[in-house]
């Protein structure tokens, strides 16, 4: 088979290359403005991967890489939502135009299915925990705005064109490659690199707040079953059990067997308190089911960033 991934050089898509790289060849499509070439370096030393370093945006560019593609998993995004609120307009041109594009050269192009990348971020701070995929979305950034045209957008094209596409809502993604020094990182990298250097890392409010974390191996399989799967529509994608930051902050400390506490700061504003995900659609059309409990994914996670 061959495939096609577009932000491959971050941290989700390299991760999701290494597991396609079993299943055929693969083109990724990264401009680089985010990804990392260190992600790739490895994958770039296989004649079965290669890279070309374009936008989503230019769809002549992109469009002849296309043919005789069987499977399309779109990832290239600006995908953080304090960089959407301070710039809409290249949020909207790179995650809404671009997702355009990859469709049409997807159905210009004969591609059988798009793998779209959403996010949990469409549900903005909505009561219902765990939150279900019937939530009525609630976008509160651009960021936001931008997935879920681009869920809509995936579904236009499969009811008007026949384009099999499937979208999938990631919640709190973590794992190898996750950039700790990221102005955007996420709280687990975060808490790794800070501990790992003897430091007391910074907590948002008390530190009560729940989240949904998911191993990224977890979505990579996720990713691939949505693939092999006819399914269309929303999936949420996550671990289906929420974590407290402080009980997440106990476990990686064990792990690195560090013994500092945690500082606190002001809670931060509009920050949502409680977040699960209901992964019973997922299980059911997709045959998805997270191998990797936090304890677990903690300890890889925790190895490769002590390499």
């Amino acid at each position: 088979m061959r495939f096609i991934v577009t932000g491959g050089a971050g941290f989700i898509g390299s991760n999701l290359v290494e597991g396609l790289v079993e299943l055929g060849d693969v083109t990724i499509i990264d401009d680089l403005s985010s990804g990392n070439l260190d992600n790739l370096e490895l994958l770039l030393q296989r004649d079965d991967v290669s890279l070309e370093r374009l936008s989503v945006t230019d769809f002549e560019e992109i469009k002849p890489h296309f043919e005789d593609i069987d499977c399309v998993f779109h990832l290239a995004a600006v995908s953080n939502i304090s960089s959407s609120v301070a710039d809409p307009l290249r949020t909207n041109e790179v995650n809404v135009k671009g997702t355009l594009n990859v469709l049409l050269a997807a159905r210009d192009s004969g591609v059988r299915k798009v793998v779209y990348t959403s996010s949990a971020s469409v549900y903005g701070d909505i009561d219902e925990v765990p939150t279900t995929e019937r939530a009525l979305p609630n976008p509160l950034s651009p960021y936001a705005v931008t997935k879920l045209a681009g869920e809509y957008y995936c579904d236009v094209f499969s009811d008007l064109y026949g384009l099999e596409t499937t979208s999938l809502r990631p919640f709190n993604v973590y794992g190898p490659k996750q950039d700790p020094h990221s102005q955007y990182a996420g709280v687990i990298p975060l808490f790794i690199s800070s501990l790992l250097e003897g430091e007391a890392p910074m907590i948002d409010g008390d530190g009560e707040q729940t989240r949904d974390f998911v191993y990224v191996k977890d979505v990579v399989r996720a990713f691939i079953q949505a693939m092999d799967h006819r399914a269309k529509g929303v999936y949420n994608i996550a671990g289906g059990k929420g974590i407290s930051i402080n009980e997440l902050f106990r476990q990686v400390s064990s792990i690195v067997d560090v013994d500092v506490e945690p500082l606190h700061g002001e809670p931060r504003a509009g920050d949502i308190r409680h977040s699960t995900a209901d992964i019973t659609r997922a299980k059911e059309y997709l045959g998805y089911e997270p191998e990797y409990d936090i304890r677990r994914g903690l300890e890889e996670t925790i190895e490769w960033f002590s390499l």
